[in-house]
């Protein structure tokens, strides 16, 4: 292996997830290909489709020409654009099509991952053209493929690798956005802290400190006496921080403590992903 050792650990978790989506679609009979996922707008056979595209981005193939039909509700933006452009392109493939499609790109790419010997801040296209470092990708690539795991799981039914590899990657994926969330949306006051405690596959305790100047850090010691307290299972976590859920819809999940304003705005700005 000549991969760098601060990129295994992304390349291990897209792996397992890339695995478990492939064992997940296999047996699919072509009606099943067609059931409604976590995301807005996409069936079963769009979700794969949208893993199968950018993997091939990430291969450096060129990207599909192809026109969007204007009646797709759930596309709105300019990112929601570029990612549907993979998904839309491959609506009318068969489920051989998709399996094997799926297969040929993840052979493609674990032979990639093989021989990739550039290090970690090597720029490379990120999605929407931007530049971004080899490390940057290949991290949000598998958290991406695992939260994408996470909705087939729950499309079809079958729970399961909520501490997986991904999962790890997520935790300190979504972490980094937390300060964010409570001291520029939620708007957490100066001098204050907030406590977030996540159990269940995951576990971890973080202070989310936001000093004089209204900027937020991220502590593992928990805090004294903190504005805000917010207790929740790993799974609602990824769930209203990946966008999937509504907070109205987990409320009995969560408890809170301390400044109730403050956790309701909290929990109404906690979606990181687009």
């Amino acid at each position: 292996m000549s991969l760098h050792p601060a990129l295994q650990p992304y390349a291990d978790a897209w792996t397992h997830s890339i695995e478990a989506i492939s064992e997940l679609v296999l047996p699919l009979v072509e009606g099943e290909w067609n059931r409604r996922t976590p995301c807005p707008g996409w069936s079963v056979r769009d979700l794969v489709s949208h893993v199968i595209g950018l993997d091939c981005e990430m291969l450096g193939d060129p990207r599909p020409i192809h026109s969007l039909p204007r009646d797709l509700y759930h596309v709105t933006t300019e990112h929601q654009r570029y990612m549907e452009m993979q998904v839309d392109v491959r609506r009318h493939h068969t489920a051989p099509e998709m399996t094997s499609e799926l297969e040929y790109t993840v052979i493609r790419r674990n032979r990639q991952l093989r021989n990739e010997s550039r290090q970690p801040d090597a720029v490379v296209r990120g999605p929407l053209g931007r530049e971004i470092t080899l490390e940057e990708s290949m991290r949000y690539r598998a958290f991406d493929v695992w939260v994408h795991e996470q909705d087939l799981r729950a499309a079809l039914g079958v729970p399961g690798n909520l501490d997986s590899p991904g999962a790890q990657v997520a935790r300190d994926y979504l972490l980094d956005a937390l300060p964010e969330v409570v001291a520029e949306r939620a708007g957490a006051p100066r001098s204050s802290a907030v406590v977030v405690d996540v159990h269940g596959p995951v576990e971890f305790l973080r202070t989310v400190r936001v000093d004089i100047r209204g900027r937020g850090t991220v502590e593992t010691a928990p805090a004294l006496g903190p504005a805000a307290t917010l207790t929740l299972d790993w799974e609602t976590y990824v769930l209203l921080a990946c966008g999937r859920v509504k907070p109205a819809t987990v409320i009995d999940r969560v408890k809170q403590e301390g400044d109730l304003d403050l956790t309701a705005a909290i929990l109404n700005n906690f979606t990181v992903t687009q």
